[in-house]
Protein backbone atom coordinates (compact mmCIF):
# COMPACT_ATOMS: atom_id res chain seq x y z
CA UNK A 1 0.00 0.00 0.00
CA UNK A 2 1.44 3.37 -1.06
CA UNK A 3 1.32 6.09 1.57
CA UNK A 4 1.02 9.88 1.22
CA UNK A 5 0.75 12.95 3.37
CA UNK A 6 -2.09 14.21 1.18
CA UNK A 7 -4.36 12.67 -1.43
CA UNK A 8 -6.53 15.10 -3.38
CA UNK A 9 -9.64 13.66 -5.07
CA UNK A 10 -10.36 15.63 -8.25
CA UNK A 11 -8.02 17.48 -10.58
CA UNK A 12 -10.06 20.56 -11.40
CA UNK A 13 -8.75 24.05 -10.56
CA UNK A 14 -9.33 23.49 -6.85
CA UNK A 15 -7.77 20.04 -6.80
CA UNK A 16 -4.68 20.53 -8.93
CA UNK A 17 -3.83 23.91 -7.36
CA UNK A 18 -4.25 22.35 -3.92
CA UNK A 19 -1.97 19.45 -4.87
CA UNK A 20 0.74 21.80 -6.18
CA UNK A 21 0.61 23.95 -3.05
CA UNK A 22 0.80 20.85 -0.82
CA UNK A 23 3.87 19.66 -2.75
CA UNK A 24 5.48 23.09 -2.55
CA UNK A 25 5.06 22.98 1.23
CA UNK A 26 6.92 19.68 1.46
CA UNK A 27 4.06 17.17 1.62
CA UNK A 28 4.12 13.93 -0.35
CA UNK A 29 1.07 14.34 -2.55
CA UNK A 30 -1.09 12.35 -4.96
CA UNK A 31 -4.08 13.41 -7.05
CA UNK A 32 -6.97 11.17 -8.11
CA UNK A 33 -8.61 11.70 -11.50
CA UNK A 34 -10.79 9.37 -13.56
CA UNK A 35 -10.81 11.42 -16.76
CA UNK A 36 -8.24 10.75 -19.44
CA UNK A 37 -6.94 14.27 -18.91
CA UNK A 38 -6.40 16.49 -15.88
CA UNK A 39 -8.08 19.83 -15.29
CA UNK A 40 -11.62 18.81 -14.39
CA UNK A 41 -14.75 20.39 -15.83
CA UNK A 42 -13.14 23.83 -16.18
CA UNK A 43 -10.30 22.90 -18.52
CA UNK A 44 -12.03 20.06 -20.37
CA UNK A 45 -15.68 21.04 -20.84
CA UNK A 46 -16.16 24.39 -19.11
CA UNK A 47 -14.27 27.64 -18.67
CA UNK A 48 -11.49 27.13 -21.20
CA UNK A 49 -13.36 25.70 -24.23
CA UNK A 50 -16.23 28.15 -23.81
CA UNK A 51 -13.79 31.07 -23.77
CA UNK A 52 -12.18 29.76 -26.96
CA UNK A 53 -15.58 29.80 -28.72
CA UNK A 54 -16.43 33.19 -27.23
CA UNK A 55 -13.16 34.60 -28.58
CA UNK A 56 -13.60 33.08 -32.05
CA UNK A 57 -17.21 34.22 -32.37
CA UNK A 58 -16.32 37.71 -31.15
CA UNK A 59 -13.68 37.99 -33.88
CA UNK A 60 -16.39 37.11 -36.41
CA UNK A 61 -18.68 39.76 -34.93
CA UNK A 62 -15.94 42.39 -35.20
CA UNK A 63 -15.30 41.46 -38.84
CA UNK A 64 -18.99 41.69 -39.66
CA UNK A 65 -19.77 44.91 -37.80
CA UNK A 66 -16.66 47.03 -37.21
CA UNK A 67 -13.92 46.20 -39.70
CA UNK A 68 -15.32 48.32 -42.54
CA UNK A 69 -15.54 51.41 -40.33
CA UNK A 70 -11.82 51.03 -39.58
CA UNK A 71 -10.94 50.82 -43.26
CA UNK A 72 -10.56 47.04 -43.28
CA UNK A 73 -12.36 46.19 -46.48
CA UNK A 74 -13.39 42.83 -47.88
CA UNK A 75 -15.87 40.06 -47.28
CA UNK A 76 -16.31 38.98 -43.66
CA UNK A 77 -15.06 35.43 -43.05
CA UNK A 78 -17.44 32.50 -43.20
CA UNK A 79 -17.68 29.98 -40.35
CA UNK A 80 -15.77 26.73 -40.66
CA UNK A 81 -17.39 25.04 -37.68
CA UNK A 82 -15.18 21.96 -37.83
CA UNK A 83 -12.03 24.08 -37.71
CA UNK A 84 -13.45 26.20 -34.89
CA UNK A 85 -14.01 23.02 -32.87
CA UNK A 86 -10.45 21.95 -33.70
CA UNK A 87 -9.18 25.28 -32.39
CA UNK A 88 -11.21 24.75 -29.21
CA UNK A 89 -9.81 21.22 -28.81
CA UNK A 90 -6.23 22.44 -29.33
CA UNK A 91 -6.79 25.04 -26.63
CA UNK A 92 -8.05 22.36 -24.23
CA UNK A 93 -5.09 20.12 -25.06
CA UNK A 94 -2.52 22.81 -24.38
CA UNK A 95 -4.05 23.52 -20.97
CA UNK A 96 -4.56 19.93 -19.82
CA UNK A 97 -1.02 18.96 -20.90
CA UNK A 98 0.21 21.98 -18.99
CA UNK A 99 -1.43 20.70 -15.80
CA UNK A 100 0.04 17.23 -16.36
CA UNK A 101 3.49 18.83 -16.71
CA UNK A 102 2.97 20.70 -13.43
CA UNK A 103 2.11 17.43 -11.66
CA UNK A 104 5.39 15.89 -12.84
CA UNK A 105 7.38 19.02 -12.06
CA UNK A 106 6.10 19.01 -8.48
CA UNK A 107 6.50 15.21 -8.11
CA UNK A 108 2.78 14.64 -7.58
CA UNK A 109 1.55 11.12 -8.35
CA UNK A 110 -1.50 10.86 -10.60
CA UNK A 111 -3.66 7.97 -9.36
CA UNK A 112 -5.67 7.27 -12.51
CA UNK A 113 -9.27 6.21 -11.93
CA UNK A 114 -12.32 7.16 -9.88
CA UNK A 115 -11.66 7.43 -6.17
CA UNK A 116 -13.65 6.40 -3.11
CA UNK A 117 -12.96 6.63 0.61
CA UNK A 118 -13.57 3.22 2.27
CA UNK A 119 -12.47 4.60 5.65
CA UNK A 120 -10.73 7.63 7.10
CA UNK A 121 -7.11 7.68 5.99
CA UNK A 122 -7.68 5.43 2.96
CA UNK A 123 -8.49 6.15 -0.69
CA UNK A 124 -9.39 3.39 -3.11
CA UNK A 125 -8.70 3.87 -6.82
CA UNK A 126 -9.61 0.89 -8.97
CA UNK A 127 -8.37 -2.21 -7.17
CA UNK A 128 -5.67 -0.38 -5.22
CA UNK A 129 -5.96 1.25 -1.82
CA UNK A 130 -3.68 4.09 -0.77
CA UNK A 131 -3.07 5.57 2.67
CA UNK A 132 -3.06 9.29 3.45
CA UNK A 133 -2.79 11.41 6.58
CA UNK A 134 -5.08 13.94 4.93
CA UNK A 135 -7.74 13.44 2.24
CA UNK A 136 -9.02 16.50 0.39
CA UNK A 137 -12.22 16.17 -1.64
CA UNK A 138 -12.25 18.48 -4.66
CA UNK A 139 -14.80 16.55 -6.71
CA UNK A 140 -16.49 19.59 -8.22
CA UNK A 141 -20.01 19.82 -9.58
CA UNK A 142 -22.24 18.51 -12.35
CA UNK A 143 -25.05 19.93 -14.46
CA UNK A 144 -28.46 20.14 -12.81
CA UNK A 145 -31.67 20.00 -14.80
CA UNK A 146 -35.42 20.53 -14.36
CA UNK A 147 -38.27 18.07 -13.86
CA UNK A 148 -39.67 17.14 -17.27
CA UNK A 149 -36.42 17.98 -19.05
CA UNK A 150 -34.15 15.10 -20.04
CA UNK A 151 -30.69 15.93 -21.34
CA UNK A 152 -29.60 13.65 -24.22
CA UNK A 153 -26.57 15.79 -25.29
CA UNK A 154 -27.87 15.70 -28.86
CA UNK A 155 -31.00 17.83 -29.10
CA UNK A 156 -31.34 18.75 -25.43
CA UNK A 157 -27.85 19.60 -24.26
CA UNK A 158 -25.98 20.76 -21.19
CA UNK A 159 -23.05 23.15 -21.44
CA UNK A 160 -20.91 20.09 -22.22
CA UNK A 161 -22.99 19.11 -25.25
CA UNK A 162 -23.25 22.73 -26.38
CA UNK A 163 -19.48 22.75 -26.87
CA UNK A 164 -19.65 19.79 -29.27
CA UNK A 165 -22.67 20.38 -31.52
CA UNK A 166 -22.51 18.75 -34.93
CA UNK A 167 -23.40 22.06 -36.55
CA UNK A 168 -24.55 25.55 -35.70
CA UNK A 169 -28.32 25.29 -35.15
CA UNK A 170 -30.87 27.47 -36.89
CA UNK A 171 -32.63 28.06 -33.59
CA UNK A 172 -31.48 27.52 -30.01
CA UNK A 173 -33.62 27.87 -26.89
CA UNK A 174 -31.63 28.49 -23.72
CA UNK A 175 -33.29 27.59 -20.43
CA UNK A 176 -31.79 29.86 -17.80
CA UNK A 177 -30.40 33.40 -18.01
CA UNK A 178 -27.36 32.80 -15.82
CA UNK A 179 -23.70 33.05 -16.74
CA UNK A 180 -23.44 29.79 -18.72
CA UNK A 181 -26.65 30.31 -20.69
CA UNK A 182 -25.80 33.88 -21.70
CA UNK A 183 -22.20 33.09 -22.64
CA UNK A 184 -23.07 30.11 -24.86
CA UNK A 185 -26.19 31.84 -26.16
CA UNK A 186 -23.93 34.72 -27.25
CA UNK A 187 -21.61 32.30 -29.06
CA UNK A 188 -24.36 30.78 -31.17
CA UNK A 189 -26.09 34.10 -31.82
CA UNK A 190 -22.86 35.49 -33.28
CA UNK A 191 -22.46 32.36 -35.38
CA UNK A 192 -25.86 32.91 -36.95
CA UNK A 193 -28.37 31.04 -34.80
CA UNK A 194 -31.66 32.50 -33.62
CA UNK A 195 -31.42 32.44 -29.82
CA UNK A 196 -34.23 32.69 -27.29
CA UNK A 197 -33.58 32.65 -23.53
CA UNK A 198 -36.32 31.50 -21.16
CA UNK A 199 -35.83 32.53 -17.52
CA UNK A 200 -37.98 31.83 -14.46
CA UNK A 201 -37.03 35.06 -12.68
CA UNK A 202 -37.64 38.62 -13.85
CA UNK A 203 -33.96 39.57 -14.27
CA UNK A 204 -30.92 38.00 -15.90
CA UNK A 205 -27.86 36.86 -13.92
CA UNK A 206 -29.56 36.43 -10.53
CA UNK A 207 -27.70 38.01 -7.62
CA UNK A 208 -25.96 40.69 -9.65
CA UNK A 209 -26.41 44.43 -9.21
CA UNK A 210 -29.88 45.42 -10.48
CA UNK A 211 -28.61 48.28 -12.66
CA UNK A 212 -26.10 45.95 -14.30
CA UNK A 213 -28.82 43.34 -14.86
CA UNK A 214 -31.04 45.79 -16.72
CA UNK A 215 -28.19 47.25 -18.78
CA UNK A 216 -26.82 43.80 -19.62
CA UNK A 217 -30.17 42.44 -20.80
CA UNK A 218 -30.77 45.54 -22.92
CA UNK A 219 -27.36 45.14 -24.59
CA UNK A 220 -27.94 41.45 -25.33
CA UNK A 221 -31.36 42.22 -26.79
CA UNK A 222 -29.70 44.82 -29.00
CA UNK A 223 -27.36 42.05 -30.19
CA UNK A 224 -30.41 40.02 -31.23
CA UNK A 225 -30.95 37.63 -28.32
CA UNK A 226 -34.65 37.25 -27.47
CA UNK A 227 -35.76 36.95 -23.84
CA UNK A 228 -38.84 35.50 -22.18
CA UNK A 229 -38.63 36.38 -18.51
CA UNK A 230 -40.89 35.16 -15.71
CA UNK A 231 -41.48 31.82 -17.39
CA UNK A 232 -41.47 28.33 -15.85
CA UNK A 233 -40.45 25.57 -18.26
CA UNK A 234 -42.85 22.61 -17.96
CA UNK A 235 -41.33 20.14 -20.39
CA UNK A 236 -39.12 19.61 -23.42
CA UNK A 237 -40.38 17.08 -25.98
CA UNK A 238 -38.07 15.76 -28.71
CA UNK A 239 -39.32 14.26 -31.96
CA UNK A 240 -37.31 13.72 -35.15
CA UNK A 241 -34.36 15.63 -33.66
CA UNK A 242 -36.51 18.71 -33.09
CA UNK A 243 -37.62 20.02 -29.72
CA UNK A 244 -40.74 21.69 -28.36
CA UNK A 245 -40.28 23.67 -25.16
CA UNK A 246 -43.48 24.17 -23.16
CA UNK A 247 -43.50 26.92 -20.55
CA UNK A 248 -45.97 28.86 -18.42
CA UNK A 249 -45.83 32.58 -17.71
CA UNK A 250 -45.83 33.27 -13.99
CA UNK A 251 -47.90 36.44 -14.36
CA UNK A 252 -51.01 34.77 -15.79
CA UNK A 253 -50.28 31.01 -15.86
CA UNK A 254 -50.74 31.01 -19.66
CA UNK A 255 -49.02 28.15 -21.52
CA UNK A 256 -46.77 28.64 -24.53
CA UNK A 257 -44.66 26.46 -26.82
CA UNK A 258 -41.32 27.29 -28.45
CA UNK A 259 -39.79 25.19 -31.24
CA UNK A 260 -36.02 24.66 -31.36
CA UNK A 261 -33.30 22.69 -33.12
CA UNK A 262 -31.24 22.68 -29.93
CA UNK A 263 -32.27 23.28 -26.33
CA UNK A 264 -29.49 24.29 -23.94
CA UNK A 265 -30.30 23.55 -20.31
CA UNK A 266 -28.38 26.12 -18.26
CA UNK A 267 -30.20 25.98 -14.93
CA UNK A 268 -27.14 25.70 -12.74
CA UNK A 269 -24.91 23.05 -11.24
CA UNK A 270 -24.96 20.81 -8.18
CA UNK A 271 -22.17 19.20 -6.11
CA UNK A 272 -20.80 15.95 -7.50
CA UNK A 273 -20.02 13.49 -4.72
CA UNK A 274 -21.40 10.22 -6.13
CA UNK A 275 -19.30 7.14 -5.50
CA UNK A 276 -17.09 8.65 -2.83
CA UNK A 277 -18.75 6.65 -0.06
CA UNK A 278 -19.50 9.69 2.11
CA UNK A 279 -22.77 8.31 3.52
CA UNK A 280 -21.09 5.19 4.87
CA UNK A 281 -18.34 7.32 6.39
CA UNK A 282 -20.83 9.58 8.12
CA UNK A 283 -19.69 12.76 6.40
CA UNK A 284 -22.30 15.40 7.17
CA UNK A 285 -24.07 16.88 4.13
CA UNK A 286 -26.34 19.90 3.65
CA UNK A 287 -29.89 19.78 2.28
CA UNK A 288 -28.48 21.01 -1.05
CA UNK A 289 -26.10 18.06 -1.30
CA UNK A 290 -23.01 20.05 -0.30
CA UNK A 291 -20.34 18.66 2.00
CA UNK A 292 -20.48 20.55 5.29
CA UNK A 293 -17.16 21.99 6.42
CA UNK A 294 -15.92 24.23 9.22
CA UNK A 295 -13.82 27.37 8.85
CA UNK A 296 -10.76 25.25 8.11
CA UNK A 297 -12.40 23.04 5.44
CA UNK A 298 -12.66 20.04 7.79
CA UNK A 299 -15.63 17.73 7.32
CA UNK A 300 -17.36 15.94 10.20
CA UNK A 301 -14.84 13.08 9.77
CA UNK A 302 -11.33 13.74 11.07
CA UNK A 303 -8.65 13.84 8.38
CA UNK A 304 -11.13 14.45 5.53
CA UNK A 305 -11.48 17.93 4.05
CA UNK A 306 -13.43 19.44 1.15
CA UNK A 307 -13.08 22.48 -1.11
CA UNK A 308 -14.58 24.01 -4.26
CA UNK A 309 -17.96 23.38 -5.85
CA UNK A 310 -18.83 20.49 -3.53
CA UNK A 311 -19.00 22.82 -0.49
CA UNK A 312 -20.88 26.02 0.23
CA UNK A 313 -20.18 29.23 -1.68
CA UNK A 314 -20.03 30.41 -5.30
CA UNK A 315 -19.21 27.70 -7.84
CA UNK A 316 -16.21 29.49 -9.32
CA UNK A 317 -12.87 28.02 -10.37
CA UNK A 318 -10.88 30.77 -8.67
CA UNK A 319 -12.80 30.34 -5.41
CA UNK A 320 -11.84 26.65 -5.48
CA UNK A 321 -8.21 27.54 -6.23
CA UNK A 322 -8.01 29.89 -3.26
CA UNK A 323 -9.55 27.27 -0.99
CA UNK A 324 -7.08 24.70 -2.31
CA UNK A 325 -4.15 26.91 -1.40
CA UNK A 326 -5.68 27.77 1.97
CA UNK A 327 -6.19 24.15 3.09
CA UNK A 328 -2.66 23.22 1.92
CA UNK A 329 -1.24 26.01 4.07
CA UNK A 330 -3.41 25.01 7.04
CA UNK A 331 -2.16 21.41 6.83
CA UNK A 332 1.40 22.75 6.73
CA UNK A 333 0.81 24.63 9.98
CA UNK A 334 0.35 28.03 8.36
CA UNK A 335 -2.65 30.40 8.51
CA UNK A 336 -4.42 29.67 5.22
CA UNK A 337 -7.37 31.99 4.65
CA UNK A 338 -9.85 33.02 1.94
CA UNK A 339 -11.53 36.44 1.97
CA UNK A 340 -14.97 35.57 0.62
CA UNK A 341 -15.92 39.25 0.43
CA UNK A 342 -13.37 39.82 -2.32
CA UNK A 343 -14.07 37.05 -4.83
CA UNK A 344 -14.74 38.52 -8.29
CA UNK A 345 -17.34 37.20 -10.69
CA UNK A 346 -17.02 37.58 -14.46
CA UNK A 347 -19.28 36.94 -17.47
CA UNK A 348 -17.26 36.67 -20.70
CA UNK A 349 -19.82 37.96 -23.16
CA UNK A 350 -19.23 41.14 -25.12
CA UNK A 351 -19.28 43.45 -23.34
CA UNK A 352 -17.90 41.61 -20.34
CA UNK A 353 -19.55 41.92 -16.95
CA UNK A 354 -17.63 41.78 -13.66
CA UNK A 355 -18.37 42.37 -10.02
CA UNK A 356 -16.79 42.17 -6.59
CA UNK A 357 -18.12 42.83 -3.10
CA UNK A 358 -21.57 44.14 -2.27
CA UNK A 359 -24.39 45.19 -4.59
CA UNK A 360 -26.49 48.29 -3.95
CA UNK A 361 -29.39 46.06 -2.96
CA UNK A 362 -27.28 44.28 -0.33
CA UNK A 363 -26.06 47.56 1.13
CA UNK A 364 -29.61 48.92 1.32
CA UNK A 365 -30.83 45.75 3.05
CA UNK A 366 -27.96 45.98 5.54
CA UNK A 367 -28.76 49.64 6.25
CA UNK A 368 -25.28 50.76 5.16
CA UNK A 369 -24.86 54.44 4.43
CA UNK A 370 -23.07 54.35 1.07
CA UNK A 371 -22.29 56.48 -1.97
CA UNK A 372 -22.03 55.65 -5.66
CA UNK A 373 -19.32 56.66 -8.11
CA UNK A 374 -20.20 55.89 -11.72
CA UNK A 375 -18.47 56.52 -15.03
CA UNK A 376 -19.58 55.61 -18.56
CA UNK A 377 -17.16 54.07 -21.03
CA UNK A 378 -18.47 56.65 -23.53
CA UNK A 379 -16.19 59.10 -21.72
CA UNK A 380 -13.16 56.84 -22.17
CA UNK A 381 -11.01 57.65 -25.21
CA UNK A 382 -9.68 54.12 -25.71
CA UNK A 383 -13.16 52.58 -25.51
CA UNK A 384 -14.57 54.99 -28.11
CA UNK A 385 -11.67 54.25 -30.48
CA UNK A 386 -12.35 50.52 -30.18
CA UNK A 387 -16.15 50.61 -30.65
CA UNK A 388 -16.49 49.64 -26.98
CA UNK A 389 -18.18 52.68 -25.45
CA UNK A 390 -21.21 50.80 -24.09
CA UNK A 391 -21.32 50.19 -20.36
CA UNK A 392 -19.97 51.72 -17.18
CA UNK A 393 -17.91 51.29 -14.02
CA UNK A 394 -19.76 51.66 -10.72
CA UNK A 395 -17.95 51.81 -7.37
CA UNK A 396 -19.79 51.64 -4.05
CA UNK A 397 -18.06 53.20 -1.04
CA UNK A 398 -18.90 53.84 2.59
CA UNK A 399 -20.32 57.34 2.87
CA UNK A 400 -18.39 58.13 6.05
CA UNK A 401 -15.04 56.37 5.61
CA UNK A 402 -14.89 56.28 1.78
CA UNK A 403 -13.81 52.61 2.02
CA UNK A 404 -14.65 50.64 -1.12
CA UNK A 405 -17.45 48.14 -0.46
CA UNK A 406 -18.07 46.79 -3.95
CA UNK A 407 -17.74 47.43 -7.67
CA UNK A 408 -19.67 46.52 -10.80
CA UNK A 409 -18.36 46.85 -14.33
CA UNK A 410 -20.07 46.23 -17.65
CA UNK A 411 -17.86 47.08 -20.58
CA UNK A 412 -14.60 46.24 -22.37
CA UNK A 413 -12.13 44.03 -20.45
CA UNK A 414 -14.33 44.17 -17.35
CA UNK A 415 -12.96 40.81 -16.18
CA UNK A 416 -9.45 42.26 -16.06
CA UNK A 417 -10.34 45.73 -14.79
CA UNK A 418 -12.16 44.35 -11.73
CA UNK A 419 -8.90 43.09 -10.22
CA UNK A 420 -7.55 46.58 -9.57
CA UNK A 421 -10.56 47.05 -7.31
CA UNK A 422 -10.08 43.59 -5.74
CA UNK A 423 -6.53 44.53 -4.72
CA UNK A 424 -7.74 47.87 -3.38
CA UNK A 425 -10.42 46.15 -1.29
CA UNK A 426 -7.91 43.63 0.10
CA UNK A 427 -5.86 46.55 1.38
CA UNK A 428 -8.95 48.30 2.77
CA UNK A 429 -8.51 51.19 0.35
CA UNK A 430 -10.75 54.20 0.06
CA UNK A 431 -12.15 55.38 -3.26
CA UNK A 432 -9.82 58.36 -2.93
CA UNK A 433 -6.80 56.02 -2.81
CA UNK A 434 -7.85 54.64 -6.18
CA UNK A 435 -8.58 58.06 -7.65
CA UNK A 436 -5.16 59.44 -6.60
CA UNK A 437 -3.30 56.57 -8.26
CA UNK A 438 -1.91 57.49 -11.68
CA UNK A 439 -3.46 55.48 -14.53
CA UNK A 440 -1.87 55.27 -17.97
CA UNK A 441 -3.58 57.06 -20.86
CA UNK A 442 -5.24 55.93 -23.02
CA UNK A 443 -6.43 52.76 -21.26
CA UNK A 444 -9.75 51.26 -20.25
CA UNK A 445 -8.52 51.39 -16.64
CA UNK A 446 -8.98 55.16 -16.62
CA UNK A 447 -12.72 54.48 -16.37
CA UNK A 448 -12.08 52.81 -13.01
CA UNK A 449 -10.20 55.89 -11.77
CA UNK A 450 -12.98 58.16 -13.02
CA UNK A 451 -15.59 56.10 -11.15
CA UNK A 452 -13.46 56.43 -8.00
CA UNK A 453 -13.28 60.20 -8.57
CA UNK A 454 -17.06 60.19 -8.95
CA UNK A 455 -17.35 58.85 -5.40
CA UNK A 456 -16.11 62.23 -4.14
CA UNK A 457 -15.59 65.51 -6.06
CA UNK A 458 -16.64 64.09 -9.42
CA UNK A 459 -15.07 62.61 -12.56
CA UNK A 460 -12.96 64.67 -14.95
CA UNK A 461 -14.27 63.40 -18.28
CA UNK A 462 -18.01 63.39 -17.60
Amino acid sequence: MSSYDVIVIGSGPGGYVCAIRCAQLGMKTAIVEGRETLGGTCLNVGCIPSKALLHASHMLHEAQHNFAAMGLKGKAPSVDWKQMLNYKSDTIGQNTKGVEFLMKKNKIDWLKGWGSIPEAGKVKVGDETHAAKHIIIASGSEVSTLPGVEIDEKTVVSSTGALELAKVPNKMVVIGAGVIGLELGSVYKRLGAEVKVIEFLDAVTPGMDAEVQKTFQRMLKKQGIDFQMGAAVQSVDVKNSKAKVTYKLRKDDSEHVEDADIVLVATGRRPYTDGLGLDALGVEMSERGQIKTDGHYSTSVKGIYAIGDCIDGPMLAHKAEDEGMAIAEILAGQKGHVNYNVIPGVIYTHPEVANVGATEQQLKEAGTDYKVGKFSFMGNGRAKANFAGDGFVKILADKTTDRILGAHIIGPMAGDLIHEICVAMEFGAAAEDLSRTCHAHPTYSEAVREAALACNDGPIHS
